[in-house]
């Protein structure tokens, strides 16, 4: 599956079943952030990468990966159907 159809299926599919905002991150001026800002109706906030399957993280988004979990925020990278499912079920109430 490719990446956008991923990003697509994650954002429909997180959207619809947790009832979150599934925004799309962008950060001018700093490269490798990752894709996805999600916000859970609890109020909290998780950062997704989505990947083609089997495709890992840059140097550089490892590096933002790092940044992020060290500020106490979580990271999730999502490469294929089952993982939006775990992330799915991870944030079920």
């Amino acid at each position: 599956m490719l990446e956008r159809d991923l990003e697509h299926k994650f954002k429909k599919e997180v959207q619809k079943r947790l009832n979150a905002f599934v925004w799309k991150f962008v950060s001018p001026g700093i490269a490798g952030v990752p894709d996805r800002l999600v916000i859970l109706p609890n109020g909290g906030c998780i950062f997704a990468e989505l990947k083609k399957e089997g495709e890992t993280l840059r140097p550089l988004q490892l590096y933002r990966r790092q940044q992020l979990q060290k500020m106490g925020m979580t990271v999730w990278v999502i490469d294929s159907n089952e993982k939006i499912q775990e992330f799915i079920n991870a944030y079920k109430v």
